[in-house]
């Protein structure tokens, strides 16, 4: 039971450590000031292993969004490698809207797919007046 524990532990001390790598890096306000982003890791299959206490929509839409993606992918024939990433801001898969920017990179141990961290990170200047965005002019 302790050594269950741990790992969880561990796991969320790595989404929370994203989310610090993300933060520093950032050039946008939005997520380096506001803090307006997200981290979580998920099992192989797309269920939330640990996630990071940071924004809730984002951390409530990574149980849609990323099984959304993972079955995109899957009907596309795409099967991700050591490496990879994908980046998306589409509404219909990741449940928010379009200025939620997700990222997802699958996690290999040697040939094994272990799972993916996936961050969402709110970008002001994406989407521009369209529904689902945030107009400028108004």
């Amino acid at each position: 039971m302790v050594s269950w524990e741990l790992v969880f532990r561990a796991s969320v001390f790595i989404a929370e450590e994203m989310g610090v790598a993300l933060r520093r890096s950032a050039f946008s306000p939005n997520i380096r000031e506001r803090m307006d982003h997200s981290c979580a890791i998920t099992d192989s299959e797309g269920n939330i292993v640990a996630q990071a206490e940071h924004i809730p929509v984002h951390l409530g839409s990574f149980r849609v969004g990323v099984k959304n993606l993972l079955n995109w992918l899957s009907n596309e024939g795409v099967e991700l490698g050591p490496g990879d990433a994908v980046i998306l801001n589409d509404p219909y898969i990741s449940g928010t809207h379009l200025n939620d920017v997700m990222v997802m990179e699958p996690i290999y141990v040697g040939n094994r797919l272990i799972g993916y961290v996936v961050n969402k990170a709110h970008h002001v200047d994406v989407g521009g007046p369209v529904p689902g965005s945030i107009n400028p002019q108004r």
